[in-house]
C-alpha cells in the first residue's frame, strides 16, 4: 500500500443499507465511483433495500442496471439496519468491506483515510466522527448505545464505534452461521477480531429527509445489545439480590441484639414494610430480567431468519 492509502491490487465491497434514501442514492453513487476507481483494482457497491416505503428500490434497480459495479438487493420487509448490513456483508466478494449510511453523512471521499489506517496490526477501522450531527436527543441515544456496547466490546472499542467501517472480509467467518433474528454488527465483528482502531473523519449534516432512527429505536437497540450479547444484567440482578440479602441479615441481627441487650424489640412497622417492599421489588426486577433472557432464547429457538431476499438486480439483469 502506498502512502496515500491506495490498494490498487486489492478488491473492495461497499455495503450500504437503504431505508427511504431515494433522494441521496444518485449523488452517493456518483461520488463513490471516482474514489473506488482510484483506490482499488476491483470494487463493488451493494445497496440493500430494507423495506423502504419511498422509491428507493426503483432507484436502486436503475442504478444497478446503469453501473455494472452496483448490486441491488431488495429484502422482503424491514428487518432493521444491522440485519440489512449482515445481508450485504454475507454477499460481499471483495477482500475488504466498507459499510456506510445512505444519507451522505459519511463522505465517500474519506474511504481512503480508512484504507490508509488498515495496517498489518489492524483488521477493523472505524471512521469516528469528529462531531456528530444528529441533534440533542439522537446524540444522547447514541451515547446510550455506546454504553451498552461496552458490556460486550469493552470501553475502548465502544468509544470508537461508528456505522462507517472498513474491515477485512475474513472477519465475517466468525459469524458466518449467524441466524439470530436481531443482530448487532459491531458485536459480531468483535467476535472475529480485537485488532481495531479509529480515525477521525468529518460527519456531514443530513442533506435529505430526517433520520429514520428515533430515540425509542436507539434505546431499544441498546437494550437488545445488553440482553442479547451480554450476561451483565443477570450479574447485576444477582449482585442486587446479594446486597439486599446482606441488608436483611444485618437488620435481623440488629433486632436480635437490641432485644437481648435492652429486653425489647425494635419498634417501627414502617421499617419492616420498607424492607419487604424493597426486597419484593428486587425479586420482581430479577424475574423480569430472567424473563427477557428466556424470551430471547425462545425467539432464537424458532430459528427465524435475520433477513429474506425478495429480488436481486446486478450487472444489468434481474435475478430472483
Amino acid at each position: 500500500m502506498t502512502a496515500d492509502g491506495n490498494r490498487a491490487g486489492s478488491s473492495c465491497s461497499v455495503v450500504i443499507p437503504v431505508f427511504n434514501g431515494s433522494e441521496s442514492l444518485g449523488e452517493l453513487a456518483a461520488r463513490l465511483e471516482p474514489v473506488l476507481r482510484q483506490s482499488f483494482g476491483r470494487f463493488e457497491v451493494i445497496l440493500v433495500n430494507d423495506g423502504s416505503s419511498d422509491a428507493s428500490w426503483p432507484v436502486i434497480a436503475d442504478l444497478a442496471r446503469r453501473y455494472p459495479w452496483i448490486t441491488g438487493i431488495d429484502l422482503m420487509r424491514n428487518y432493521g439496519q444491522h440485519n440489512a448490513l449482515l445481508c450485504g456483508i454475507q454477499e460481499a466478494t471483495g477482500e475488504l468491506i466498507v459499510t456506510m449510511d445512505d444519507d451522505l453523512q459519511h463522505r465517500p471521499e474519506d474511504i481512503p483515510t480508512l484504507v490508509a489506517a488498515l495496517d498489518g496490526e489492524t483488521d477493523l477501522v472505524y471512521g469516528t466522527p469528529v462531531e456528530e450531527q444528529h441533534g440533542l436527543f439522537r446524540d444522547f441515544a447514541s451515547q446510550t448505545t455506546k454504553l451498552a456496547l461496552r458490556t460486550s466490546m469493552g470501553v475502548k472499542a465502544a468509544s470508537l464505534v461508528s456505522p462507517f467501517r472498513l474491515f477485512r472480509t475474513e472477519i465475517r467467518q466468525a459469524f458466518a452461521t449467524c441466524r439470530q433474528p436481531r443482530v448487532t454488527i459491531d458485536v459480531l465483528l468483535s467476535w472475529g477480531t480485537s485488532r481495531l482502531k479509529g480515525v477521525a473523519v468529518p460527519h456531514e449534516k443530513r442533506k435529505h429527509g430526517t433520520s429514520n432512527y428515533s430515540f425509542r429505536h436507539l434505546v431499544r437497540h441498546a437494550a437488545t445489545m445488553i440482553t442479547g450479547y451480554s450476561t451483565l444484567p443477570l450479574r447485576l440482578a444477582s449482585l442486587a439480590a446479594f446486597l439486599f440479602m446482606a441488608l436483611g441479615f444485618v437488620a435481623f441481627l440488629f433486632v436480635i441484639l437490641r432485644a437481648l441487650i435492652y429486653g425489647r424489640p425494635v419498634p417501627g412497622f414502617a421499617m419492616l414494610a420498607s424492607l419487604i417492599t424493597i426486597l419484593s421489588g428486587v425479586q420482581l426486577f430479577s424475574l423480569g430480567i430472567l424473563g427477557e433472557y428466556i424470551a430471547r432464547m425462545h425467539v432464537r429457538m424458532m430459528d427465524s431468519p435475520p433477513y429474506v431476499v425478495r429480488t436481486r438486480v446486478e450487472t444489468g439483469r434481474d435475478r430472483r
